[in-house]
């Protein structure tokens, strides 16, 4: 692995907070990530299931986690079923779990091979009354995938329909929003490897380049560190381009006087950084951009002070919303009358500030959460505003990391430079340095 796993006590821990949630004489079923095929014999590089590493810690294809807390037997209470390796796969793919190493890195005592779990699931059918299925939840998500788990639940329901079927999201949405210590070392690697790549770029760019070369020079800084690689795709937008707020083809030329907007992050032992920057691509700001630049740092700033325990996600956004429209007052793109005589439920601002300024972080960029819980110490929030004026070619976007503490909010990139004197202090050292 290209990072360092984490102690099985984490996953002891998630799992024993996770089976306390459980109903009664039930189990629960958690499925690994399956290898997809793109074309031909080809396959997408596996990603494993943010909640089968939660709770077991494994990372490979063809694992089945299954708790049963209320077990007539001691060896049934936690179950781990892994892909039985051989030689022909070990010439072929390498590396698999032994049991032994499963069992140390997860913690369950317990393993079989994925070929007997039929057997162990009818053996244990009379013991309990529901089943606990994982299934994709996220309100973000438009793609629908027929899954592990849709699968099991279909022939599960036909075969046994008088056993029942419960959710494990609402508990493990819980659960994710509160990081614990180890987590939040994972998310702090994955933010210093993205200051890295960030500063890397600060001392590269210049007119002519092509977006492509500079997240070439990104995904360089973020494996050179042990990331996995980024965790998401990787924004890398010119000019005009940055006021797509997910604009991914990477394919313009960087025009002196153009802005430069980077939204980017490693991910690191499974867990996520998110970080924007807008950079000028010849080092020097024009005072309009300046002005613009400063106005979404100064909402960012204030924004981050919100992050505290006891705000509420929907009100939160409403206090960023009225301090952005403050600021498109003075810029000028908003007048009183855009504001007296607009519609109700309508918001003027959103002409040029048309998304939130905040979501959880952690095992997902986007990461499993009750958006509608009150904030709470523990829990990891981006911070991004920006203003998009399309007509002036200039879309800026600013964002950090943020942990919610009892005693006020703590940046998670703190040390990444975001002030203009910083920015264009250290892209000028790059233009002295090639001068000499």
């Amino acid at each position: 692995m290209k990072y360092t796993p984490l102690s099985k006590t984490l996953f002891e821990r998630n799992r024993k907070a996770f089976s306390a949630k459980m109903k009664p004489n039930s189990i629960a079923l958690f499925h690994a990530n399956e290898i997809v095929n793109n074309n031909a014999d080809g396959a997408y590089r596996f990603v494993q299931d943010s909640n089968m590493y939660y709770l077991s810690g494994i990372d490979q294809e063809e694992v089945i986690l299954l708790l049963f807390p209320d077990a007539p037997k001691d060896d049934w209470k936690e179950v781990l079923f892994i892909r039985n390796t051989n030689e022909h796969i070990q010439q072929w793919e390498g590396w698999k779990y032994s049991k032994e190493e499963a069992k140390e890195a997860s913690g369950v005592e317990t393993v079989y091979f994925y070929s007997q779990f039929q057997e162990m699931l009818h053996a244990m059918i009379p013991y309990f009354d529901g089943v606990y299925i994982d299934i994709n939840e996220q309100d973000r998500s438009s793609h629908y995938t027929f899954s592990a788990a849709h699968r099991f639940a279909e022939l599960f329901r036909n075969r046994f329909p008088a056993h029942q079927i419960y959710r494990s999201a609402p508990i493990l949405r819980a659960l994710r929003m509160i990081k614990q210590a180890e987590e939040l070392i994972q998310i702090e690697t994955a933010c210093q490897i993205t200051e890295k790549a960030f500063r890397r770029i600060l001392s590269f760019v210049e007119p002519g380049l092509y977006e492509y070369e500079i997240e070439a020079e990104i995904i360089h800084e973020f494996l050179r560190n042990r990331a996995t690689g980024p965790a998401f795709e990787t924004i890398v937008a010119s000019g005009k381009n940055a006021c797509v707020l997910h604009y991914i083809l990477n394919n313009a030329q960087c025009q002196s006087g153009d802005l430069l907007l980077m939204d980017f992050g490693a991910e690191y032992g499974h867990y996520s950084a998110d970080m924007t920057r807008t950079i000028p691509v010849n080092g020097r700001f024009s005072d309009r951009q300046k002005d613009v630049y400063n106005a979404v740092l100064r909402v960012m700033q204030q924004a981050k002070q919100k992050l505290v325990p006891g705000n509420h996600y929907e009100e939160y956004h409403e206090e960023v919303g009225g301090l952005m429209q403050e600021e498109l007052l003075s810029l000028g793109l908003l007048t009183k009358e855009d504001i007296t005589k607009a519609k109700e439920g309508k918001k003027p601002y959103k002409k040029y500030y048309m998304h939130g300024t905040s979501h959880h972080l952690g095992l997902d960029t986007h990461d499993e959460a009750d958006k509608y819980a009150t904030f709470r110490e523990g829990m990891v929030f981006t911070c991004e505003p920006g203003i998009y004026i399309p007509e002036e070619a200039i879309g800026i976007r600013l964002e950090n990391d943020i942990l919610i503490r009892e005693d006020g909010p703590l940046d998670l990139m703190a040390t990444i430079p975001i002030e203009v004197i910083e920015i264009e202090t250290l892209m000028a050292e790059k233009a002295q340095k090639t001068i000499k």
